[in-house]
């Protein structure tokens, strides 16, 4: 059951520091300290979603998790793409399963077209069509100096976190009827970019434009297109991606002080898929503890 009394926010979830950690990309949920909050136990539905068919990329674990957690406990039925990590995609099922609906695993890489293509179909076959797409999946690296980022990363994170993006929706929008909605994840790196992080920081803010552009191209169609642009939050990107000191140290540089946690993002996403987020199209949604996207 939800708790509903006030709490405040600086110390509703851990602080930093936290222990040293690091992974090998991308990550394990179950593997973190602490381990990530994606709602299991806090978030309460309330039917917004009832009937709907969901696709949530990068829904293993992380804010993916959450939103597949909150979409499932709306009433949606749910596909989850995802990478390689069976073993958390494999729990967010079991959770999608618990709260009575239907959830489709399909893993592979999302920078390849014929893939995404893959995914679209797969859940025309198996949930019977597409309401949601949620366009979350995403890499980066982290790196002091410019030289140290090569050609095959810059390419790997723009075909992962922008050309997949692209490949996705457009495959999806033929089977999108009226009322639809595509939801890209983006970031407080599109308007306030992370030196350490100059090629994940430049796709943001290329998801945040197409995202724009999408919005104004299929308004005609009854489809609206929006993303939620998050600050810190603690996922296994972090730890698989950042030294471990500055791993520890994650989200304490935000007025909140500490990062967020999965579960606090899923309302946005919730809000956006439904008739709550009627007249809200071409919006970024800033979920980043105190960050103001100036």
């Amino acid at each position: 059951m939800a708790d509903n009394s006030l709490q405040d926010p600086r110390t509703k979830y851990p602080v930093p520091p936290f222990p040293k950690q690091q992974q090998d990309v991308p990550g394990e949920q179950s593997q973190m300290q602490p381990v990530p909050d994606c709602g299991e136990s806090s978030y309460a539905g309330a039917g917004k979603l009832a009937g709907r068919k969901a696709v949530i990329t990068g829904g293993d674990s992380g804010i993916g998790r959450a939103v597949a957690i909150a979409y499932a406990r709306e009433g949606a039925d749910i596909l989850i793409s995802y990478l390689d990590e069976h073993e958390d995609a494999q729990s967010t099922a079991q959770l999608v399963r618990d709260a009575g609906r239907k959830c489709v695993l399909v893993p592979g890489d999302i920078q390849d077209q014929e893939h995404c293509k893959e995914i679209i179909q797969r859940a025309v076959d198996e949930l019977g069509g597409i309401d949601i797409l949620v366009n979350n999946a995403a890499f980066q690296m982290s790196h002091k100096d410019l030289s140290e980022f090569s050609a095959h990363e810059f390419d790997r994170t723009f075909r992962t976190n922008v050309y997949a993006t692209f490949f996705l929706t457009q495959a999806a929008v033929p089977h999108m009827p009226p009322g639809s909605s595509v939801i890209n994840t983006a970031s407080i790196n599109a308007d306030k970019p992370n030196a350490t992080l100059v090629a994940y920081a430049a796709t943001k803010g290329a998801l945040q434009n197409l995202t724009g552009g999408l919005a104004q191209l299929l308004a005609e169609k009854g489809i609206r297109v929006n993303c939620v642009a998050p600050g810190p939050v603690w996922t296994p990107l972090i730890p698989s991606t950042m030294d471990a000191e500055k791993a520890s140290q994650f989200g304490a540089q935000v007025p909140l002080k500490r990062p967020g946690q999965p579960a606090e993002l899923a309302a946005a996403y919730v809000m956006l898929a439904s008739e709550g987020g009627s007249y809200i199209s071409g919006a970024t949604i800033a979920v980043t503890g105190g960050v103001p996207l100036i």
